[in-house]
């Protein structure tokens, strides 16, 4: 994928699951890739496999965020892509029993962790009339599941924030996008499945996807192929957006 040659991609949430592949998958493709995540060791790790630059960085703190893309712009150059993936799954429970600090700690990552992210890149985008921003959302974020009234709800904004993105960046030349992977094989799923609350808990674990099929997805949505989706939310459970990708139906 020429496009992709030398263009430089900040993944949030790089140190396992849908991250981590992206990041391979980007790096593949020739992309310098920024590697965000708290786990310090797993990003260096996957920095060294990939040729990738890593700062460790919680993404709910703005001004961590900030000078985490500062380093990687400063390593790399520009960045053209932004993929906010960061996600944590916790607090699982009914709202009545539910600790209220740990369901805040659940919307400064699923949400404003993704505001920051933009925050940090819009300006330099918007400026340069090109860049990409794809938002990893997921079905929770429309559709309400008993015990993950923090996921739902921060899910559900992210949504709507990636889509005022794309109204107010659009028109400067921002693409702005955001992919619901559906559930997939990672480690967010053993804590669902332990949790035991919600049908999602009680799927076979056959039925989960693979982390590298939304991280080839990922890969898709920065080219011309994908424009037609902007401001829109990309299902993976789609048959025929599994089609475009060469991914099974």
């Amino acid at each position: 994928m020429a496009e992709l040659a030398g263009k430089v991609v900040v993944i949030t949430g790089a140190s396992r699951g849908i991250g981590a592949a992206a990041a391979r998958e980007f790096a593949a493709e020739g992309a310098k890739v920024g590697l965000l995540a708290r786990d310090a060791d797993a990003i260096a790790a996957l920095a060294e496999e990939t040729g990738g630059h890593a700062v460790a960085c919680d993404v709910a703190d703005p001004a961590a965020v900030a000078a985490a893309l500062e380093a990687v712009e400063a390593a790399f150059g520009p960045v053209d892509v932004l993929i906010n993936n960061a996600g944590m799954i916790d607090p699982i429970g009914h709202i009545a029993e539910t600790d209220a600090e740990a369901w805040g700690r659940n919307i400064d990552v699923n949400l404003k962790g993704v505001f920051n992210g933009m925050r940090a890149v819009l300006p330099g985008m918007m400026a340069r009339h090109s860049g990409t921003i794809i938002t990893v959302s997921s079905g929770a974020a429309h559709n309400p599941l008993e015990g993950w009234s923090a996921y739902c709800a921060a899910k559900a904004g992210a949504a709507m924030l990636t889509r005022v993105a794309h109204v107010e960046a659009g028109p400067a030349g921002v693409r702005v996008m955001g992919l619901s992977p559906g559930t997939v094989a990672t480690e967010m799923q053993v804590k669902i499945k332990a949790s035991g609350i919600n049908p999602v808990s009680r799927l076979d674990p056959n039925a989960h996807v693979p982390a590298d099929w939304p991280a080839k997805a990922l890969v898709w949505m920065f080219t011309a192929d994908a424009d037609a989706f902007r401001g829109q939310e990309i299902q993976l459970r789609d048959a025929a957006i599994r089609a475009r990708l060469g991914l099974p139906a």
